[in-house]
């Protein structure tokens, strides 16, 4: 199923099996994606990670992500464009921005249960009816339906992920996630961080522990070894352009950090990737 609209604005809900599974791999830029695993037995790696996905787990990716299938049963792959739908402008109605997308430096995974199962379902043949409209509403009608998507999605992430706290507290902690995807190149201190949110250093630090999170330093941390893994494994830059794009004056310093969280070197990590 397919929508495009006139300003090329698009949405696609596909079906994914061993066949055509090279759809994973093909992402434009500006797209968002949820695989919706329908069976046992998956395996995908994602940033050169690999991970085995169950039936109805959901997993959340952006145009960023390098995915290569291994193994793959069936998948639904629902992938939309930001001139559809824009979860950066329209966070206030989906709350997703920081946990699904923008913000999680590990791939973001819910696992609904069976109620929700159901309803994630019967959202999908909403999308199966809409995408047979033609009338001047069913733009309308498809971003509705993806945000209900999205919204269940986020809710069913929270749940797993026991995020017990005030909703206020929950979207300080979202912001600060998408301010380190923002920023995590130039600004590597929470300090820093704290500074742009308008609160300390501490209370970031408690807001984090209280919901069971890693602590802000860390995140930082892994969004910067994230970022370092990928152009290490993917791209031609040598370590030294790689240190000087992710905001490190000098090598020896990136040298020291990349292996005091990874174990090894980042030239060692490099070749033993190529």
């Amino acid at each position: 199923m397919e929508f495009r609209g006139k300003n090329n604005e698009y949405i696609q809900i596909v079906e994914v099996d061993s066949d055509n599974c090279y759809l994973l791999k093909d992402f434009k830029k500006s797209e968002l994606s949820l695989l919706w695993f329908v069976s046992d037995n998956n395996r995908l790696k994602i940033d050169n990670v690999e991970y085995a996905f169950q039936q109805n787990e959901i997993v959340s990716l952006t145009e960023f992500h390098h995915i290569e299938p291994i193994q793959i049963n069936r998948v639904k792959l629902i992938k939309w464009n930001r001139d559809f739908y824009c979860i950066i402008n329209h966070d206030s109605e989906v709350s997703c921005k920081g946990l699904l997308f923008f913000g999680a430096s590990t791939v973001p995974v819910m696992r609904p249960d069976k109620e929700d199962v159901e309803t994630l379902e019967t959202v999908l043949k909403m999308f199966a009816i809409e995408m047979q409209s033609k009338d001047n509403l069913q733009l309308e009608m498809l971003q509705m339906m993806l945000k209900r998507l999205l919204i269940l999605c986020t809710r069913i992430y929270k749940a797993k992920h026991n995020y017990t706290d005030t909703t206020a507290n929950i979207d300080i902690i979202r912001e600060y996630n998408f301010l380190v995807e923002q920023h995590f190149k130039s600004k590597h201190t929470v300090n820093e961080y704290a500074e742009l949110l308008n609160k300390s250093p501490k209370t970031l630090s408690n807001l984090f522990k209280k919901n069971g999170e890693i602590t802000p330093l860390k995140f930082i941390q892994n969004r910067i070894m994230l970022e370092a893994r990928r152009q290490l494994t993917y791209s031609d830059w040598s370590v030294s352009e790689i240190a000087y794009d992710l905001g490190f004056s000098d090598i020896q310093v990136f040298s020291r950090f990349f292996k005091g969280q990874e174990g090894i070197s980042p030239q060692k990590f490099k070749e033993g990737k190529n």
